[in-house]
């Protein structure tokens, strides 16, 4: 039996990237030195920014892209590719250069949020692992800034786990921590991030137990009281009543409850009602329930205290897309490590490109971020203007220079800096990336 997660991430690709490596081998295009980019030509509706979240992770992987024993085998006995083809993947190693955003920083339509200088070829077979990761970390973290947003300080939890790939799950905790929410319901994203975890009892185990109160009091017991009582497994005041008595008789109050389901704006109003008159007024109230930024907003002037976010933020409307493209922005028009490159771009409708390769800045004013310029690399920067582009990749190597634990701090810097209007829940980009001095 082949045991895949043992294999290098080479074949996390299409079909096409290889087809046309083959092609591009036999027509000596493929040793031309060559830069990529990617970027989102514009937002999903109501988005005023996007969330960089990715490129670190990445890294990880490119180090790993590699061709196995069983890959190459495999590759072999597809019968569609040259010798060359096949000698070339067989020692590929990744020894360009990549520059990207800051995890935690934003993006507008236009931003290469990554750039990829290396031969043509090499750059073919990164395209889709590229853009599996960026547009996947990037659409969550770009839905959860905007719940952590509208949130208001207000507890968040991360639990989409079970809505989602395995691994995607564990991306997806990643990216909620990073622009700011509290913990992850997810182990692995624990261990893996240092992520603070969340999770105390589901449905099933206060069925499995001859009434509430009992099973309330076994939790209790088993987790302090300082533990997070799920109400709404038969009728909810009564599931509090019966959470009140079992902590009573343990010496106090529940630290929280959860209600996961009803109309959750007036069952958190009758619930805080029924714990004061319980003597719980210390006691907090999460909900969950296929909440997404809007629920939230929905729900901020209920004495609500935290959120348990799952499907809205892994998967379905809140989760949206970030629509990263990678695209080729210039190349050599002959092989050599010295040739210069040459602008590239696309002219088809809808679809057109830029080419050339360009530096990104963001300039402020008053402390307030109003334009995103782009500067041809080998022009000076705005003064006035912050560089975008830290290093991900030298040389095949990751040097990228921060921990996640200050790109969340970094992030929430970022975040701050924007207009108001690009914050709002029907926003619009103020401003797109632009080349510097274009109209």
């Amino acid at each position: 039996m082949i045991h895949y997660w043992n294999m290098g991430t080479a074949l996390l690709t299409d079909l096409y990237e290889l087809t046309m490596l083959d092609a591009a081998l036999g027509s000596k295009v493929a040793q031309r030195r060559a830069t990529f980019e990617v970027f989102a030509r514009r937002l999903p509706p109501g988005r005023g920014y996007g969330v960089v979240s990715g490129p670190n992770r990445l890294a990880d992987l490119l180090a790993d892209f590699t061709f196995s024993g069983e890959q190459l085998e495999y590759l072999a006995g597809l019968g569609r590719f040259s010798d060359e083809l096949l000698s070339h993947v067989e020692n590929f190693r990744f020894e360009g250069d990549v520059w990207s955003y800051r995890e935690g920083d934003l993006y507008v339509p236009g931003s290469p949020v990554l750039r990829v200088d290396c031969q043509f070829g090499a750059g073919l077979l990164l395209e889709t692992l590229v853009l599996s990761v960026l547009n996947h970390d990037c659409a969550v973290a770009s839905a959860a800034a905007r719940m952590h947003d509208v949130a208001d300080g207000r507890h968040l939890i991360e639990m989409g786990g079970r809505r989602t790939h395995e691994q995607a799950a564990v991306a997806a905790a990643r990216a909620a921590w990073l622009v700011g929410f509290d913990t992850t319901s997810n182990m692995e994203a624990g261990i893996r991030y240092g992520i603070p975890t969340a999770g105390t009892s589901a449905h099933a185990f206060i069925l499995a137990h001859l009434d509430e109160e009992e099973a309330f009091e076994a939790q209790i017991r088993a987790h302090g009281l300082d533990t997070t009582l799920l109400v709404d497994t038969y009728e909810i005041e009564t599931g509090i009543d019966r959470a009140l008595a079992a902590a009573k008789r343990l010496g106090g109050v529940p630290g929280a409850i959860r209600i996961d389901s009803g109309d959750l704006a007036h069952e958190a109003l009758r619930a805080r009602e029924r714990l004061d008159e319980g003597g719980a007024e210390a006691t907090r109230i999460v909900v969950s329930g296929d909440l997404d930024e809007y629920r939230i907003a929905d729900l901020l002037n209920k004495p609500i205290d935290g959120y348990g976010v799952g499907t809205q933020l892994v998967v379905g409307s809140g989760h949206a897309t970030a629509g990263m493209v990678y695209k080729l922005v210039a190349v050599a028009r002959l092989s050599g490590t010295y040739e210069p490159v040459v602008p590239v771009a696309k002219s088809s409708e809808g679809k057109a490109t830029r080419g050339g390769v360009v530096r990104p800045y963001r300039v402020l004013q008053k402390g307030v971020a109003f334009k995103e310029v782009l500067v041809e690399d080998n022009h000076p920067g705005p003064a006035d203007a912050r560089s975008l582009h830290v290093p991900l990749i030298r040389s095949g190597i990751k040097v990228y220079p921060y921990s996640l634990d200050s790109d969340r701090e970094f992030h929430q810097e970022a975040r701050d800096q924007l207009p108001s209007e690009m914050r709002s829940l029907d926003a619009n980009p103020l401003f797109e990336a632009e080349v510097l001095g274009s109209s």
